[in-house]
């Protein structure tokens, strides 16, 4: 049986086992060899019997390589870890002095995207001249900053970023990467180490000053996700991590948990003499520089297509045959929508109150998403419906619009079920 037919196969018995038609393990599988998840608390319902039993129905040899191995992917901030490594590195860079100023003084060349109002309160606001700004303590040049990157807007309320298709593109995450000009990729990961020891050790709950903010100041690793990182890898699995944050920087967190550099996807800048530039790797049918698709939506599906499946070209940005797609992913936002669906047994959702991601998790139209609240400081349960019939998905230009099933019908607004204390 050649690598395609037993990927094929494989995925059947994915769906036959999940679906309670078969009971026995596949071929492959080693009953009482199989490794087995370590940590239960944590878990909601029979969650964690489910994800075992697709470990069980997949249980190959560790050895097993490329289209024999099945293949998990997992977002990253707020999925495996509590908090966002993204904020944990800008915070960092803006309390040590280590963003550069803008090519030519021109914050216009931060971002295509960037407004002219947002360019204007940033020169404005930060000082010219100087080889990295200093924000430690310049207060008026670190809000700027902090208020385009985590509001998408001025200080004054102007619109910060224009002109992107939402499905694609996340203007502010890219930013920050964006901001990355001019550093190397060793500088940019003793940075990331720095933030990643600091955020570790810091108390749960403890806030840091940015300017005159106040942001939350620490990060975990769940135990519970580490855990099943580590047993569908004992059990073959290509496990990877793709994130809307920087490449360089979830590449030294992804660690913590066994994965990779060469299994972490991220926000990846173009290079020049060694240093990063402002521009953006492209995927697809999207060129390096046009910097309009990012690990976003639609564009983690797109770059998972390519980096892990091979798909080149315009084909990398659609829905492949199922031979070609992850049997199991994890997430916890609408950002990971699109490759959650693309997953052929399970989806794990870990419940943060997120429109679209929920309603199709709660609509579970066939039967293969499972929803758990967080594992640290899980939300309350929402008091009212999520809007899928309405306004719950985002459509790329920015309206807001009912969430469609695959064959058209609405989903229904949904409950919130699955929630903390």
């Amino acid at each position: 049986m050649n690598p395609r037919t037993r990927r094929i196969a494989a995925v059947a018995a994915t769906v036959l086992a999940l679906s309670g038609m078969v009971t026995a393990s596949p071929a492959h599988a080693k009953p009482g060899k199989c490794p087995t998840l370590n940590v239960s608390e944590g878990w909601y319902g029979d969650n964690r019997a489910r994800l075992q039993r697709l470990i069980d129905t997949h249980c190959q040899d560790s050895g097993g390589k490329g289209a024999d191995r099945p293949v998990a992917v997992f977002d990253w901030d707020n999925t495996v870890i509590k908090n966002d490594v993204g904020d944990a590195t800008m915070f960092w860079l803006l309390r040590n002095n280590r963003i550069r100023l803008p090519e030519n003084d021109d914050w216009t060349t931060t971002s295509r995207h960037l407004t002219p109002d947002a360019a204007a309160a940033l020169r404005a606001a930060c000082p010219t001249g100087v080889p990295t700004l200093p924000t430690a303590t310049d207060t008026r040049c670190a809000d700027e900053i902090l208020s385009v990157y985590a509001d998408g807007a001025t200080t004054t309320g102007r619109e910060a970023f224009a002109g992107f298709d939402h499905r694609r593109m996340e203007p502010g995450y890219a930013w920050l990467a964006q901001l990355l000009r001019g550093w190397t990729t060793r500088q940019i990961a003793s940075f990331a180490e720095a933030a990643r020891t600091e955020n570790l050790a810091a108390p749960i709950g403890t806030e840091q000053p940015v300017g005159i903010r106040k942001v939350t100041g620490w990060v975990r690793y769940y135990d519970q996700q580490r855990d099943l990182v580590r047993t569908l890898q004992k059990a073959g699995f290509d496990v990877w991590i793709v994130s809307a944050s920087p490449e360089p920087v979830v590449d030294v967190w992804a660690r913590g948990v066994g994965v990779k550099p060469s299994h972490a996807l991220g926000i990846r800048n173009t290079t020049e003499h060694g240093r990063l530039t402002a521009r953006l790797k492209g995927c697809g049918s999207v060129p390096d520089g046009e910097d309009s698709m990012i690990t976003y939506i639609d564009g983690k599906r797109c770059w998972i297509n390519q980096e892990i499946f091979g798909v080149r070209g315009p084909a990398a940005e659609r829905i492949q045959p199922a031979s070609r797609r992850q049997v199991f992913a994890a997430g916890d936002s609408d950002t990971d929508v699109s490759f959650l669906r693309d997953a052929t047994g399970l989806r794990l959702v870990l419940n943060r109150n997120k429109n679209e991601v929920m309603c199709r998790a709660y609509d579970n139209s066939d039967g293969r998403w499972l929803v758990n609240p967080m594992f640290i400081e899980p939300k309350k349960r929402k008091p009212t419906p999520y809007p899928c019939a309405t306004t719950a998905y985002t459509a790329a230009d920015g309206t807001a619009q009912p969430v469609r099933r695959s064959d058209g019908t609405v989903v229904p607004d949904q409950w919130d079920s699955v929630s903390g204390p």
